[in-house]
């Protein structure tokens, strides 16, 4: 990604930003921390990074946050940074899902911008009430669907919403996983307790997880929006509180049809996030673990293959590339276009302007349409196949 004057700037006025979640033992806490520094824009200086006290600060020392900013709870540091002068701007939110909400609400409250991890909250209500409430305080507010910021995933959206493939017509999601195919959560295994424990995961397992990712996906590339869905949400691990496979059929407004399939428990899959959509003119189709690559066939001829940096590029690609064509790009970097996202948003929002219109991230809003589809699938499975709209 060249550097903008703005950007420049930023080196010697660094966003001031706190984390709540990832401390010893967590996996996004460290993943958010390395794309918060990429861009250079952000600085961690505080942080109340796990519910125990005492790990928490622990996990703040490993880290290098100074000892008065290390929090032992959220509270305490959303009341002590916003009494501060020098008090964090936003805050990355990386904590289970049931956390998400609360925290949330009590740094919106003290004046601070939040970024926050997917999915927004585990209810419809406590969704729609962050939406209320971002809109009233005015605040930046972040949702980290990091695979939006892969340069080809934002050349693919702007080519549908160019009209190069013409009416959408079927637009199909996958995100496929094996690492639950036992049941992990028996076992001293962190990531997978949490994942499937209805209490701090909601009522979602794998459609929680990374369904929503998909989706989130679907919608931000084709532009459309869903009318309604047909789920099937499956347990196969006996023993195990949340689904771990998840199928669905799509009705999209307009009149697109579509399939999402997200399985935590698919053998032979490490990380396939993947989408295909064609139109009355042509297709595409992108996979994460080839995330340089979309490909794209116009209808009748032969199917082209647009690499990142490359001949077929455009301009939505490379103002999110970072390094010349042919070295990878990836996961980290496109956490990290998120959080550049969120720095021209937040810089914008010091002098009361709205960033530019190429800034594109995902919204308190698109959020809570993650949490309606949480619901509705779960609520469709539980009638056995029913047709749920989306409300």
């Amino acid at each position: 990604m060249a550097i903008t004057a703005s950007q420049e700037a930023g080196r010697h006025d660094r966003i001031r930003l706190g984390m709540v979640g990832g401390g010893q033992g967590a996996f996004i806490g460290a993943v958010h921390r390395i794309a918060a520094r990429i861009d250079d824009q952000f600085e961690l200086i505080a942080g109340a990074l796990a519910s125990d006290p005492a790990r928490a600060k622990a996990s703040a020392k490993e880290i290098g946050i100074a000892d008065d900013r290390a929090y032992g709870s959220f509270e305490e540091m959303a009341r002590a940074e916003a009494a501060r002068a020098d008090g964090i701007e936003a805050v990355a939110i990386v904590t289970p899902n049931h956390m998400h909400a609360p925290v949330a609400k009590a740094f919106l409250r003290a004046g601070i911008h939040v970024i926050c991890d997917k999915p927004l909250t585990t209810t419809v209500a406590e969704a729609e009430e962050l939406v209320a409430l971002v809109r009233s305080t005015g605040k930046v507010f972040v949702v980290t669907h990091n695979y939006t910021g892969y340069p080809m995933v934002r050349q693919a959206r702007a080519m549908v919403a160019s009209g190069e493939l013409g009416d959408i017509r079927l637009v199909q999601a996958e995100y496929l996983q094996d690492w639950l195919t036992e049941r992990l959560e028996q076992s001293d295994h962190k990531q997978a307790a949490w994942r499937t424990d209805p209490a701090r995961s909601g009522p979602g397992g794998c459609i929680g997880d990374i369904g929503t990712h998909a989706y989130n996906l679907a919608c931000f590339v084709s532009g459309l929006a869903l009318d309604e869905l047909l789920a099937q949400l499956t347990t196969f691990v006996p023993g195990r509180r949340l689904d771990d496979d998840v199928q669905i059929l799509l009705r999209w407004k307009g009149g697109a049809k579509g399939m999402l399939w997200a399985s935590q428990v698919a053998v032979g899959h490490e990380n396939g996030l993947s989408l295909r959509i064609s139109g009355s003119k042509g297709g595409l189709e992108w996979a994460q673990e080839n995330p340089n690559q979309l490909w794209f066939t116009p209808y009748g001829r032969p199917k082209q293959l647009l690499t990142r940096g490359g001949a077929g590029a455009i301009g939505a690609a490379a103002r999110v590339t970072r390094i010349p064509s042919g070295h990878p790009e990836g996961y980290l970097e496109g956490f990290a276009t998120i959080y550049a996202e969120a720095a021209h948003a937040i810089r914008a929002a010091r002098t009361g302007d709205r960033p530019h219109h190429e800034v594109l991230f995902p919204t308190v809003e698109d959020g809570l349409a993650g949490v309606k589809f949480i619901d509705a699938a779960v609520r469709s499975s539980a009638a056995k196949g029913a047709w749920i709209r989306i409300g």
